[in-house]
């Protein structure tokens, strides 16, 4: 009797902690038309497995624009590469573009770099100063007028816990459900910067950029503080302020329960 055959081996998995500035891309995800961020780096992957095609996932699909810090992705090589080996070769690849992998771990079994993240936190930064940026062009939102931080940041803590987020949620998102659950909203000023950061296991499509579009609102005195309250409420785009730029956005970082770039996992 025949031996039934072996089944298909999985290629290695590959963790890959990821920086870029978004400025010159349609964002993470391929698309149509222009250069995504995922193009660049599936392309240098293959250029490592004799061209054979390479597929990645990723913990966050940032927008056109938007930038990542900590960015992880997921990457399954067909060859035997040592981690120091394999970012080194990345980035050479990857070279003239802005993409650059800061650490690369073989994944545990099981892991998954979109589904095993329990936290992703953003950064979202103003520039509050009558001058236009030149050395942070393309990496904040410029405000020329006087913005109350303060005031911005007691009003955020309205939308702290888990919410039906309709309110800031882009009318193309896909999320199956608008009920999230925002863990940390902080506004902040060090200097001409105002920063934001916002924790949550996940976000819904544009969610952090309408939140700091409508704290903006509250910033200038447009809005009381009690309006934002009042916006989470009315569970309608229509209800909250308008989406902040995408070059103020970065995501920082992913949080897992096992870091797959810690000694052990």
């Amino acid at each position: 009797m025949a031996e039934a055959p072996a089944p298909a081996r999985s290629p290695p998995r590959w963790a890959l902690l990821v920086e870029y500035d978004g400025g010159g891309f349609v964002g993470w995800q391929r698309q149509r038309s222009g250069l995504s961020v995922q193009e660049v780096l599936e392309t240098a992957a293959a250029r490592l497995d004799a061209g054979a095609g390479v597929s990645t996932v990723v913990a966050g699909r940032t927008d056109a624009g938007v930038h990542a810090a900590g960015q992880v992705v997921e990457l399954a090589l067909d060859r035997p590469i040592a981690p120091d080996r394999l970012r080194e070769a990345l980035n050479f690849h990857m070279k003239p573009h802005p993409v650059v992998v800061l650490q690369a771990a073989p994944a545990a079994p099981g892991w998954s770099a979109r589904f095993s993240a329990i936290r992703r936190r953003y950064r979202y930064v103003i520039l509050n100063r009558r001058a236009r940026p030149a050395v942070d062009l393309g990496r904040v939102w410029h405000v020329p007028f006087a913005l109350d931080d303060a005031a911005m940041h007691a009003a955020a803590q309205s939308l702290l816990g888990r919410h039906d987020f309709t309110s800031f949620r882009a009318s193309a998102c896909q999320a199956n459900s608008p009920l999230r659950t925002l863990d940390r909203l902080d506004v902040r000023r060090a200097g001409e910067r105002i920063e934001i950061d916002a924790e949550a296991r996940s976000f819904l499509h544009h969610q952090v950029r309408n939140m700091v579009g409508t704290l903006r609102l509250v910033g200038d005195g447009s809005w009381p503080m009690a309006r934002v309250a009042a916006a989470l409420a009315a569970r309608d785009r229509a209800a909250a302020g308008p989406t902040a730029p995408a070059e103020g956005l970065s995501l920082m970082a992913v949080t897992y329960l096992h870091d797959p770039f810690a000694a052990g996992g």
